[in-house]
């Protein structure tokens, strides 16, 4: 059964810094192909159970450009970084890592950086629902998912309904496991960076802190902007 119509695709060349919108993209065992492969780590916290620098100690990496040099191998190109002065970096030179921070490092990971499972997934109907309870519009890039769907069904946050099901979304299949907690990046203008608590608080209080869900690949493929999505 269709459940909905693929609105956006974004990937995430390097964690916490900007999206990378895509009209198209092959998926594989570990998400989409170069997301996530990246990510900055904060100094004396290797050990921890979260080492990574985000927006929330940086507020202007959303304001960093990643690109692949390389678009149609993205794995296996260089990863370049566009700073907010528009300086550029290939993302391993010690340099970006400066800017970042005293003691800053950075590391790769061939499975992607995720905070819990390889895919992000988000419809237009879950964003407009917490827009509701904030009292404002709210852009799609506060979610930074890898999905965005637009249900066929007016339900808001239909998604939920989804957990332990198998989404066809083009050539891929995708299982989807678990609603995605949220955390203060959500309070933060994706262009300005300016926060507001209102956000999470409503999320918390009436979502259980989550909106979108966290989902694992059953079966790789290609995906476009347009795709169909069907319940299986």
């Amino acid at each position: 059964m269709q459940v909905g119509t693929v609105a956006g695709v974004w990937r995430y060349p390097v964690k916490s810094m900007a999206a990378e919108p895509l009209t198209e993209a092959e998926v594989g065992w570990s998400g989409i192909a170069g997301d996530r492969r990246w990510a900055f780590i904060r100094p004396h916290l290797e050990r921890s159970g979260f080492p990574w620098l985000t927006l929330r100690e940086v507020a202007d990496m959303r304001q960093f450009t990643p690109y692949f040099d390389d678009q149609t191998a993205p794995d296996s190109s260089r990863t370049l970084v566009r700073t907010p002065e528009g300086d550029e970096y290939e993302v391993t030179d010690p340099a970006l890592a400066a800017r970042l921070g005293e003691g800053v490092r950075v590391i790769k990971q061939d499975r992607g950086v995720f905070d819990a499972l390889p895919l992000s997934l988000i419809s237009t109907s879950t964003v407009d629902g917490i827009a509701q309870l904030a009292g404002r519009p709210l852009e799609v890039a506060r979610f930074r998912p890898n999905l965005l769907v637009k249900p066929d069904a007016g339900d808001a946050y239909p998604e939920d309904d989804w957990q332990g099901a198998t989404l066809t979304i083009g050539a891929m299949r995708m299982r989807v496991d678990v609603r995605d907690p949220r955390c203060a990046i959500t309070t933060m203008d994706p262009e300005t960076g300016e926060r507001d608590p209102t956000v999470l608080r409503q999320i918390a209080q009436h979502r259980d802190n989550c909106a979108g869900v966290y989902g694992t690949v059953v079966t790789p493929g290609a995906i476009a902007v347009g795709d169909a999505v069907v319940i299986e």
